[in-house]
């Protein structure tokens, strides 16, 4: 694995690349970084470039000025600028660098940013795999998470960050701790590593639900945009996850697509639980494409 920055407008951001072979893009949603995609990149990069990053304003790639109400077009730039490049720069050590339109996957508020990416920049992705996507604006009770979004906002301004994500994590039933996203929780005694990965998770926390939360959840679905792009998109809800309203959305996203969501393992955040599984999926999705 190589580490390295990209300056865009607005921020820095730390990326990870990892393996040979066509470029695939894992975008995460919530408090993770690059590093809750550890297990996933591991078992593909035998078969691909795999890119992960830690978004702008979380971790590693920190913003130029204080902390903004965050933009999913801005995010979906971000993604844009990473496979430019990967397109331009030079090849990981040992391997032979892969041009050409990319596979993009996100998971939660990073699949948001996945299909935003192939709506404004269809040129440069051939495969979006989209897990579990909140587009709550989807859902038959819209209203009510207008109001759950306000109050949201509403609980970080009177009392940060803890208050916020017990509106929040009541309300998308999840635990109020993680912004309802997967990863890789240590059973005991973590190693450094791992204690420094959740030091990261704990600080993204606030800016996840200060500064993301509110925007991306009043984001809409381009399904126009996306319909014309000629780029394939895969809904996916997870199978444990029925109920809740990102597994609900995302059957709702299919809809305004014209096609129907996939169910996998493992609940919203099946990618940390089921790495092989996943990993399994996407390579069979990647083949056909």
């Amino acid at each position: 694995m190589e580490t390295r920055t990209l300056k865009v407008p607005g921020a820095t951001l730390y990326y990870e690349v990892r393996g040979s072979g066509p470029v695939l893009l894992l975008i995460c949603g919530g408090i993770y970084d690059a590093a809750g995609y550890a297990g996933l990149a591991g078992l593909l990069a035998d078969r691909y470039t795999v890119v992960t990053y830690d978004r702008r304003g979380n971790s590693r790639s920190p913003l130029d000025g204080p902390p903004e109400p965050q933009r999913v077009e801005v995010h979906a730039d971000d993604a844009s600028r990473l496979l430019a490049e990967i397109g331009n720069g030079p090849a990981t050590r040992g391997t032979t660098l892969h041009t050409g339109p990319a596979h993009v996957f996100g998971n939660s508020s990073g699949a948001i940013i996945g299909l935003e990416l192939a709506a404004r920049h269809p040129e440069q992705v051939r495969t979006v795999v989209a897990h579990e996507p909140p587009f709550l604006g989807l859902l038959p009770d819209a209203g009510h998470w207008d109001d759950v979004i306000a109050r949201v906002a509403d609980a970080y301004a009177e009392g940060g960050a803890g208050p916020a994500m017990a509106v929040f994590g009541a309300e998308m039933g999840v635990g109020g701790d993680d912004g309802g996203e997967g990863g890789e929780e240590p059973q005991e005694e973590p190693d450094a590593e791992t204690q420094a990965m959740l030091a990261r998770f704990q600080k993204n926390t606030d800016f996840f639900v200060g500064y993301e939360v509110p925007p991306f959840a009043r984001h809409r679905l381009d399904a126009d945009a996306l319909r014309s792009s000629g780029v394939r998109i895969v809904l996916v809800a997870g199978e444990a996850s029925a109920g809740q309203p990102a597994h609900e959305a995302t059957h709702a996203a299919a809809g305004r697509l014209g096609t129907k969501a996939e169910t996998w393992p493992g609940d919203h955040g099946g990618f940390g639980s089921e790495p092989g599984a996943f990993a399994a999926r996407l390579d069979a999705l990647f083949a056909g494409s």
